[in-house]
């Protein structure tokens, strides 16, 4: 077990009142931890809006506030090269791929730490998790607001990636940091949370879609009738159980199906439709969090998309090491290439997460 008294600890400073907020917590304990911004936003900074020149002064003037060195690092080209490459590559397949997942495994908590040689002992974010020793294991557990909860955000992380992570503020609820920040005075305290992938601001979604993939025109078919009542401007813009966006007539209607081959969107018709929902799906890859962890109990709870609910399931394991998730009750837009993500039957402990095969 790390003495955090000891260790040498960077704090991943965004600019946003969480991750200064854990700067204050450390340094209220009489630690002195190095702050680290992280830049990763896209060169095109004179067509797409980017926060990060505020979000850099804000970092700033945080860490100056507490007397800690603060250092630029540039992760642009792996993001880019890494996580852009990965959210392409999976909505071009029709899966729904998690972009800020993969950057908290391979950038907050991967590239970052290469480029300091591994030479800090921990290294601190803004998150809404905590980690806790059980019988002598780290585990990623979960934050008292279940609303701003971010284990299902963490759950790809590698277990040398846990073992150095610390969550200084995911024993408060969000109200209460923003207490902290006020009470502190810090620059941020009243700045709103930044929402989207981790990087893009203010710009579109499928902004940055089209820019790496364009258009690719196809029918959209009404599942139960097989008739063409539309057409979508490339499957890479719709998820499984969507409604919203589709601009189709006599609605609601809601995305059921891709067809990737044929490049057909096939919808359903009506209020929550029965072809909507799924009880049972597969997992593969399962990335187990906590070393010396290597099975799923039998009943679990989980998690396929950020919300503050838990699902009561059933896990079934074949020779293969393919998980089959038997859920309690029916979930809502279940699609390949989400991540499933696994917690106790109590919802504390992170097992870990796979990513759903139909």
């Amino acid at each position: 077990m790390q003495d955090i008294n000891k260790a040498r600890i960077a704090v991943l400073l965004s600019g946003g009142v969480d991750s200064s907020v854990v700067v204050y917590e450390l340094v209220s304990r009489g630690l002195h931890p190095d702050c680290f911004y992280i830049k990763i936003g896209p060169e095109e900074k004179e067509e797409w809006d980017c926060n990060s020149e505020e979000d850099l002064e804000m970092a700033t003037a945080v860490a100056a506030k507490y007397h800690c060195k603060l250092q630029v690092v540039d992760c642009h080209k792996e993001y880019w090269s890494q996580v852009t490459r990965y959210t392409m590559e999976k909505v071009r397949a029709g899966f729904t791929p998690n972009p800020d997942v993969m950057c908290n495994r391979l950038i907050k908590f991967g590239a970052f730490d290469e480029k300091m040689g591994h030479n800090y002992d921990l290294i601190a974010t803004g998150h809404y998790a905590q980690t806790e020793w059980i019988d002598g294991r780290k585990w990623l557990t979960t934050s008292p607001d279940p609303v701003k909860d971010q284990t299902d955000f963490l759950a790809q992380i590698y277990q040398w990636q846990l073992e150095k992570a610390i969550f200084p503020i995911g024993h408060y609820e969000k109200n209460e940091v923003r207490e902290i920040a006020e009470r502190e005075h810090l620059i941020n305290a009243r700045r709103k949370d930044s929402q989207g992938i981790c990087f893009l601001g203010n710009i579109d979604y499928n902004e940055y879609v089209r820019r790496y993939l364009g258009e690719q025109p196809g029918d959209v078919v009404e599942l139960e009738t097989g008739k063409v009542i539309g057409e979508h401007k490339g499957l890479w813009f719709h998820t499984i159980g969507q409604r919203k966006g589709l601009g189709l007539g006599g609605g609601p209607w809601f995305v059921v199906k891709k067809d990737v081959n044929k490049n057909i969107l096939y919808v359903s018709h009506g209020y929550d439709p029965d072809t909507a929902y799924k009880k049972d799906f597969c997992i593969h890859d399962f990335d187990f969090l906590t070393k010396g962890i290597t099975t799923l109990p039998d009943r679990v709870t989980f998690k396929i998309r950020h919300t503050p609910e838990y699902h009561p399931a059933t896990v079934e394991t074949d020779e293969n090491g393919l998980y089959t998730i038997h859920s309690d009750e029916r979930i809502h837009g279940v699609a390949p290439g989400q991540f499933c993500v696994i917690y106790d039957e109590q919802h504390h402990k992170c097992y870990g997460s796979g990513e759903i095969t139909l």
